[in-house]
């Protein structure tokens, strides 16, 4: 086990008591009625954003379906010295990829929320946007209303911002804020520990040093930097501000927002298609609920620790165009593979919020995707829509090991070695909320442009340049998906070569490790179903480094930390380089890359906003191609991934969203 995993694995055993539980208006469950007006999939972070907003409204009725279930306000979750201690718990799907052949061929957990919030229980808190030019790459891609200007006032819609609780705190550490791209009434409160880890500073001062530099505040869309980014974070509770307590608690009085648990969708319903028996019916003796079987998923992975041969059959020939105009008519769901399905039915909208992996999962159960795939699994082909599924992105990362030596500086890794030190700082965080249980996160974060670390930009910027769209893609794609890629792929080689884009993250969590990920990858995976079974966990299979561009990019990070660690400020912490080590030629940073890849938790962009033509699944309307009233609102319909972490964004793509329902030119 890594030595975070372990440190991870002694946090889960501290967290045992409940702290609070949550009193709701409404009971969750109560019997539904026989429509709504909107069927919301999944009630993670999109998932209650546009629930929540829909039913501010109190002539439309809202219901909102999660598979898992909510939390109890247990001390794992709320509080942030515990982020990363309850993945591979009850509230996580607990799927793996497939074998990453590409790599060491082992199978990679993929953490996924499973609970009333999502991800926004599991994630590491972390609260920034990406940079200016994410967004307006996708209006780029046809895309009309969704660049960086278009989406800024649904970020700042969601969120409540609290500056830095101290002026020298916010000195000492480069914490500024500019009051205009902040919200000041949102939802979601955005804060900062009451905490600080000292090695931030020298960390910051070392990438200075370096030429990186310090960017002014974190979420005005100029990422090129080194920046302390706030997490959704109750200022004087120092608790998680998840989408459960920002977007649902508070509404639960709500006559017309409705929400169940533990209930999977199976289908979405079609008018004039018959739904799919082999969906519908029962699994005979079952009892599955749809998880996948990861067990030790290593906490969040900010420390050391290829894909299956793509097929080449009928699966993924070219299609006929599709000229159908569907009209969905609602849901069917059922709490597990045994259990008899049930029908709920909407009389305008259903909206997937499922997730990047389970929203293309649950469109190609519903006939939704690729003609051959569906075909396989001998489900009715509704609409022939190729891009569902595929173009899955995702910040793969690769944990360092450099353990800092100096005594004098506090480590968090003294919570899980020091019994007397881990006592003083709870009963410090439950006396005012102070100290380091309030700094769970790793938010000293860089997210450099290559031409600032490194000296091979060129030879890395002609390679992706010269390479043929379809040379490091599964074999034979639709000429959709190929043209949607070719786009994405210009858009990426020309942001790589600028200075003020990031090319990667470094997470430092400040007890010596400086993980590195890749922020815009070349690479492109998919996810497929593999039965007919809505509770058998789809396939997923990343893709990660298939693209040798990003390998290059990793290889670049690797070596520019030990540029980091031999700066003066770098050097007062006394780190040994064990992972990699400070001799490691390319081969053994191959090696290093090869067995520490896995996830940074941000699958997207497999229900693409796209142009039908470029292998898209939704218009610049979130209204799935070839139906009326359909709709995916989640990390799935990101056309390209942004340097993120990427609950801020999906906040503000979903607050966004409410908006486009409402225009009455597109009312349904």
């Amino acid at each position: 086990m890594s030595s975070v995993s372990a440190i991870f694995a002694t946090i889960a055993l501290l967290a045992t008591s409940v702290r609070g539980v949550h009193i709701y208006g409404r009971d969750l469950n109560l019997p539904l009625l026989e429509s709504y007006d909107y069927i919301v999939v999944g009630c993670g972070i999109s998932g209650l954003v546009v629930a929540n907003r829909l039913s501010e409204d109190s002539s439309v009725n809202v219901l909102c379906i999660e598979a898992g279930q909510a939390d109890q306000g247990q001390a794992i979750i709320e509080i942030p010295v515990y982020v990363g201690a309850d993945i591979g718990g009850i509230y996580d799907w607990n799927l793996t990829t497939v074998p990453q052949t590409q790599l060491d061929g082992a199978s990679r957990p993929m953490p996924q929320g499973k609970a009333l919030g999502g991800g926004s229980i599991l994630n590491a808190m972390c609260w920034n946007r990406g940079g200016q030019d994410d967004f307006n790459a996708w209006e780029a891609l046809g895309n009309p209303g969704w660049s960086w200007d278009d989406l800024l006032p649904y970020f700042m819609k969601s969120e409540t911002y609290t500056p830095v609780y101290s002026e020298e705190v916010a000195e000492e550490y480069s914490i500024n804020y500019n009051p205009a791209v902040h919200g000041t009434s949102g939802p979601v409160n955005v804060s900062y520990p009451k905490y600080f880890y000292p090695q931030s500073v020298n960390l910051f001062a070392a990438l200075n040093y370096l030429g990186v530099p310090t960017e002014f505040d974190p979420n005005d869309g100029t990422t090129a930097g080194a920046a302390f980014v706030p997490t959704d974070l109750s200022p004087d509770n120092q608790t998680r501000a998840d989408a459960k307590v920002s977007y649902y608690d508070p509404y639960a009085m709500r006559e017309n927002f409705h929400v169940i648990t533990g209930q999977q969708v199976t289908q979405v319903l079609i008018e004039g298609i018959s739904v799919n028996e082999e969906t519908s019916d029962p699994t005979i003796g079952g009892d599955a609920d749809g998880d996948g079987s990861a067990s030790d998923s290593g906490g969040l992975g900010f420390d050391p620790d290829s894909s299956t041969t793509p097929p080449t059959s009928k699966r993924f020939a070219a299609r006929e165009a599709n000229t159908t105009n569907l009209r969905i008519t609602g849901v069917e769901f059922a709490p597990n593979a045994a259990a008899p399905r049930q029908t709920v039915y909407a009389t305008r909208e259903v909206i997937v919020a499922a997730g990047a992996l389970h929203s293309a999962q649950l469109l190609q159960l519903s006939g939704i995707g690729p003609a051959p795939l569906l075909e396989e699994y001998n489900i009715t082909v509704a609409i022939d829509l190729p891009g569902v599924g595929n173009n899955l992105q995702d910040h793969c990362l690769v944990g360092t090991f450099y353990p800092y030596n100096n005594a004098s500086y506090p480590s968090p890794t003294e919570l899980t070695t020091n019994a007397t030190y881990n006592a003083d700082a709870e009963a410090e965080y439950d006396a005012d909320r102070t100290g380091p249980w309030t700094a769970g996160s790793p938010n000293g974060l860089a997210f450099p442009p290559l031409s600032l670390t490194s000296n091979n930009t060129g030879p890395i910027l002609s390679n992706a340049s010269n390479q043929n769209p379809a040379d490091y893609l599964v074999a034979g794609l639709d000429s959709t998906i190929l043209a949607g890629y070719t786009a994405q792929k210009a858009s990426l080689v020309q942001r790589l070569a600028e200075n003020t884009v990031a090319a990667y993250e470094i997470i430092n969590n400040n007890a010596g490790s400086l993980t590195v990920s890749v922020m815009h990858p070349f690479s492109r995976g998919t996810c497929y179903i593999n039965s007919p079974d809505p509770f058998q966990p789809p396939s997923i299979d990343p893709r990660w480094l298939t693209n040798p561009v990003d390998r290059q990019v990793l290889i670049e990070a690797l070596l520019f930390n030990r540029q980091i660690l031999a700066t003066p400020s770098m050097l007062e912490l006394q780190a040994a380089q064990f992972v990699p080590p400070i001799d490691a030629d390319e081969a053994a940073l191959n090696q290093v890359i090869n067995n520490g890849i896995r996830t940074e938790f941000h699958p997207s962009c497999t229900c693409a906003m796209l142009p039908l033509d470029q292998g898209g699944v939704v218009d610049s309307s979130l209204v799935v191609w070839g139906t009326q009233n359909l709709r995916v609102v989640d990390a799935g319909i990101f056309p390209l991934i942004p340097a993120a972490h990427l609950q801020a964004v999906v906040y503000g793509v979903a607050e966004k969203v409410r908006n486009i329902l409402t225009t009455p030119s597109i009312m349904i």
